[in-house]
């Protein structure tokens, strides 16, 4: 069956989660921050995406960008910058604006001419994802934004892949499933999505089931490989 859509995640597939604090560091603008940026953006990263899996279990769902505060307040907490709120104002602002990677501008407009409708799977929240979709100049790329929060849970609870198809009106094997985070695409391959993993970073593969359908290193290699597996579907 001929693919009918591409669907993203947003954050690390197509937006940059690193790019809040290296900004800030680049600015100079808290010198208290710059040999603290690493850990603060690790950590920051990882709570954000275990609080959503944690208050899934819990059933105590919140918006994304609340994870996005909590995450933060953790992280600041633990590299010992709590209290500073002039530093945690700038990161949320930053975040908020958060850059896409170069690629991403690239591999879209390819797409859509290809035949393929493009959309955003995402656990962000839709202001999150206007806001940073928008200021990168991608939104108009995109024909929906599929966004966790219409479902109250968050990926990778097989929901949220569901709405993927709904919003397209289309069914799990119809769609291609790019995504840079390994649990996300355990989840899609799981749905029945063909996943296409852009393992940026060099990550080994995670033991789930549904290992990814294809691994590429960058949304450059992930748009050749999706024009030939839509051409020869």
């Amino acid at each position: 069956m001929p693919f009918k859509a591409a669907l993203f995640d947003a954050y690390g597939t197509v937006l940059d989660v690193t790019s809040a604090t290296r900004r800030l560091v680049a600015e100079n603008r808290f010198p208290e921050l710059a040999d603290k940026a690493d850990s603060l953006t690790s950590l920051w990263r990882s709570r954000q995406l275990h609080y959503s899996w944690l208050r899934s279990l819990m059933g105590r769902p919140t918006s994304f960008w609340q994870l996005t505060e909590d995450g933060l307040d953790f992280a600041l907490a633990s590299v010992g910058l709590a209290g500073d709120d002039d530093l945690r104002d700038a990161l949320l602002a930053l975040y908020r604006d958060i850059s896409a990677y170069d690629d991403a501008s690239h591999i879209l407009p390819a797409l859509k001419e290809a035949g393929l409708l493009c959309g955003i799977l995402s656990n962000g929240n839709h202001k999150m994802l206007d806001d940073a979709l928008g200021s990168a100049g991608l939104l108009p790329h995109f024909d929906k934004i599929v966004s966790a929060e219409d479902c109250a849970i968050f990926k990778p609870a097989p929901q949220i892949y569901q709405m993927g198809c709904d919003a397209f009106g289309i069914s799990a094997d119809e769609v291609l499933f790019f995504s840079s985070n390994g649990w996300d695409i355990a989840g899609a391959g799981s749905f029945g999505y063909r996943t296409i993993w852009v393992n940026r970073t060099n990550e080994v593969i995670e033991e789930l089931p549904a290992k990814p359908s294809h691994i590429v290193s960058d949304l450059t290699e992930g748009l050749a490989l999706a024009l030939h597996l839509h051409q020869s579907a």
